[in-house]
């Protein structure tokens, strides 16, 4: 059953107290408190949703307590009430963070729905706060995973150029995540409120490309009944992705070059020039400089894009990455599944390792998950891997140091948490025992490696030490 909505009622005078508690008890649970100091004991002992309070009241007023209240419960709803029509009130109440004010006497009914919106409203800002730390979670720098040198410059470049307002190309073979790079490039800008809005070029005709990123009139053309806006206007205060830039129309790279240019355009079938402030960020899985060389892109426009451009590398060239990845996706998906493992053995790493990975992070992803649901073990072995990549490496070679690479990272046990546990420690090594670069090539926050650290250092692990902190003798 529900739990029905948590109101404290604040007033000195008994009666407009347990009136109102009479009037709200049908459809919240109602506690209340006879002062302001005793309100405040209240909201320390139980889990309050929304404080109603009088204003004047000997000793603490409402407004005092509203203050007192909400530095230590910021997600209390707050409604105020008074008999005197005082605007300086209620203005101060609204500074404080009351979310309305009412005269006395309440009309009961008013009351009813101004506590409904006040809830839905909390609800909203609650949801959206925590759809804002998800997203910071899922496409900021913690959701690029990988510890091989390659990342760490890619990391760097990602850190130097989001707070910029420079258009970014994005280039790299399908599947090694640069859309997860253009999220990150939006999150981490000046511009991580406004929108992020993605095309994925590739999948429209011509035609229909040109209506999508520029928006249409109506009656431009059959089948337009009205006025439509394009991503550009979509995007605008924000950042647009445009991804496989590449495969887009001759026609339509002129009228994109002027956008990048004026940052202006006509909508199909219109006249009226249509302003907007977007960022930029375009991706291609192609070598888009070869691509001009041959005529089947504009340069002038290659040249607007190009102006920060970033190598994703292919997962062969981080093949050291592989056991990381690999316990970040067993995670997930045993999670996801109801399932429990250890990890993952060296024997499969291995193996794994010695796949050319054509499809990239996004294969691999695949591949684990397949290998997550089918299992009937608790650590992911051999036999677990699909037997196409098990037959393409048993007819291949091994790339090159890759035996050296996933032994440094496993070590000599291979469970999730000592792969885990030894990638950390091997990061904080390679920079020198600078936990913020460190927690920055991992992929992390500093507060996860701070608090992993602290779990190393009470099983009796050894830190490596800051280098700058011990020529200073700290």
């Amino acid at each position: 059953m529900k739990k029905k909505p948590c109101v404290l009622i604040v007033d000195d005078d008994r009666n407009t107290r347990e009136g109102l508690q009479r009037a709200l008890r049908r459809g919240y649970e109602v506690l209340v408190a006879e002062s302001g100091e005793r309100a405040l004991q209240r909201l320390d002992e139980c889990d309050v949703d929304i404080l109603l309070s009088d204003v004047r009241m000997p000793g603490m007023d409402g407004v005092t307590l509203l203050q007192r209240a909400r530095a230590h419960h910021p997600e209390l709803v707050s409604i105020l009430l008074t008999a005197y029509g005082n605007v300086e009130v209620a203005v101060e109440a609204m500074k404080v963070g009351a979310y309305d004010f009412l005269m006395k006497p309440v009309n009961l009914d008013h009351l009813d729905l101004l506590l409904q919106r006040a809830l839905r409203s909390r609800d909203m800002e609650s949801e959206n706060r925590q759809l804002r730390e998800e997203l910071d979670s899922k496409f900021g720098l913690e959701s690029i995973i990988g510890a091989a040198p390659l990342m760490q410059d890619l990391f760097e470049t990602i850190r130097q150029a989001a707070p910029s307002q420079a258009t970014v190309l994005i280039q790299g073979e399908s599947g090694t995540g640069k859309e997860l790079v253009a999220h990150a490039l939006h999150r981490l800008s000046t511009r991580a409120q406004g929108p992020f809005v993605a095309v994925h070029c590739a999948a429209l005709s011509d035609t229909l490309l040109e209506s999508e990123l520029f928006g249409h009139e109506k009656g431009a053309f059959t089948g337009a009944v009205s006025r439509r806006k394009g991503r550009f206007e979509m995007a605008d205060g924000g950042t647009l992705f445009l991804d496989e830039v590449s495969e887009i129309d001759p026609a339509v790279q002129v009228k994109l070059l002027r956008v990048l240019e004026e940052r202006c355009f006509e909508r199909v079938g219109g006249t009226d020039p249509v302003e907007v402030d977007i960022r930029l960020v375009a991706a291609t899985n192609r070598d888009l400089r070869a691509w001009v060389d041959e005529g089947k892109f504009r340069e002038d426009l290659f040249f607007r894009l190009d102006v920060v451009n970033i190598r994703m590398p292919p997962l062969r060239e981080r093949i050291e990455d592989l056991p990381l990845l690999c316990n970040h996706f067993i995670r997930e998906f045993a999670e996801r599944n109801h399932k429990s493992f250890e990890g993952i053995s060296s024997e499969a790493i291995e193996v794994l390792s010695g796949y050319r990975w054509p499809g990239n992070i996004r294969e691999l992803r695949n591949t684990v998950e397949k290998m997550v649901v089918l299992s009937r073990n608790d650590r992911l072995g051999v036999r677990d891997i699909p037997t196409n990549i098990r037959q393409a490496v048993r007819g291949g070679e091994m790339p090159s140091g890759t035996m050296r690479s996933v032994s440094t990272v496993q070590g000599a046990s291979h469970s999730l948490a000592d792969t885990e546990k030894a990638m950390i420690l091997q990061a904080l090594e390679q920079q020198g025992g600078n936990r913020t670069r460190a927690a920055e090539v991992l992929g992390i926050s500093r507060r996860t490696l701070h608090r992993k650290l602290k779990q190393y250092e009470q099983e009796g692990t050894k830190m490596p030490i800051e280098k700058n902190a011990e020529a200073m003798g700290e």
